[in-house]
């Protein structure tokens, strides 16, 4: 066994070391006929169906916002649903603990990336979430309410 990928699939039990004896024997044996290639099975294929309608939100009139207040981390679902319908979202951290608000903002510059919308910081604790087809207007300043609040500039 002269070859070092043959060594390393016998090491392996990737193959069997008397099957990779006979391989070199007729290696270095040359045949006269040209072997005839086996056919294997074809493996089952299952085919990924991909939905036929993607959701987009429409690029009309803004009809809503919604407010959510959220107390714990698992209310994301809420902002994220609404979000992805296109509904653009004010998140009201004042009742969170910081560490989970942390990880709601996270959650929410995430998404709001993988949408193509944006996030964006209208007080201490308040946060908006636009989507793609919506504009919003402003100087951009940031209002500095309170010290806490700081832990949220990203």
């Amino acid at each position: 066994m002269s070859n070092p990928l043959k060594k390393t699939m016998v090491y392996l039990g990737l193959a069997d070391e008397e099957e990779a004896y006979e391989q070199e024997q007729a290696v270095a044996a040359p045949r006269r006929e040209k072997p005839q290639p086996v056919e294997k099975p074809a493996a089952p294929v299952t085919p990924l169906h991909r939905p036929a309608v993607v959701r987009q939100p429409t690029a009309g009139t803004v009809s809503e916002i919604l407010t959510v207040h959220p107390k714990q981390y698992r209310d994301a679902q809420v902002i994220a649903e609404n979000f992805r319908d296109g509904i653009p979202v004010i998140i009201n951290l004042s009742q969170m603990s910081d560490a989970d608000a942390r990880r709601l903002i996270d959650f929410a510059s995430g998404l709001s990336l993988g949408l193509y919308g944006r996030i964006e910081r209208v007080t201490s604790k308040v946060f908006l979430l636009s989507p793609e087809n919506v504009a919003v207007s402003g100087d951009g300043s940031v209002a500095q309410a309170d010290a806490e609040g700081a832990a949220f500039v990203q």
